[in-house]
């Protein structure tokens, strides 16, 4: 099957999980909005919750190229982790699969696949790929942590304190967090909570 296929499979279940109980989302009726036959779909993903894990695995995805975008905004540290911060909580606020990923609490309306790696005998390389682990809110922090301190030390934009760097934004990323439980006043709450922690840290 052709990647374009694969995601308009999986905008199709994902629309229909926006509507109803991943229980209640039926494969026939996801196969039949992305104008393939339910084979086709059993052959790309195995089972329902083969394609779960994929859409899990490509939400995963969409949220970890959000971040890559965000630290390469033009600016120095505190501008590029805002736009991390920003963008984190943004769409956990807006996407229930990547807020269930980041906070770990799955409701009932969601697919619930274990993180842990399942067996896979799927000749599809995203499905293998899908079948693997899948990263759970602690693996989040250290993922985007770790990538924000490699992408600011090598841009320059911030002091070349690798601990403290780590700190700061791993201090981001749980302030971004807990922002999705308990949003800010104002539009801009986000940025000025994260801005006011940065110049108290990068001060220090």
């Amino acid at each position: 099957m052709m990647p374009a296929a694969r995601d308009s499979l999986l905008d199709a279940a994902f629309t229909a999980l926006a509507r109803r109980p991943w229980s209640a989302v039926r494969m026939v009726e996801v196969a039949a909005a992305a104008g393939v036959s339910r084979q086709t779909l059993y052959n790309e993903f195995g089972s329902k919750e083969g394609l779960a894990r994929a859409l899990v695995r490509r939400e995963a995805d969409t949220y970890l190229a959000g971040v890559e975008r965000a630290l390469a905004t033009t600016g120095d540290a505190r501008d590029r982790l805002t736009a991390t911060a920003d963008w984190t909580a943004w769409l956990a606020r807006d996407n229930a699969v990547v807020r269930a990923l980041l906070t770990g609490c799955w409701s009932e309306r969601l697919p619930a696949p274990t993180l842990s790696a399942v067996p896979s005998s799927s000749a599809v390389p995203a499905q293998r790929r899908a079948d693997g682990p899948l990263p759970a809110p602690g693996d989040f922090v250290a993922m985007v942590r770790d990538r924000a301190v490699t992408v600011l030390a090598a841009s320059g934009a911030a002091q070349p304190d690798p601990a403290g760097l780590a700190r700061c934004c791993e201090l981001v990323l749980r302030l971004a967090l807990s922002c999705v439980a308990a949003p800010p006043p104002g539009e801009n709450g986000v940025a000025e909570l994260v801005r006011g922690a940065l110049d108290r840290q990068l001060k220090d």
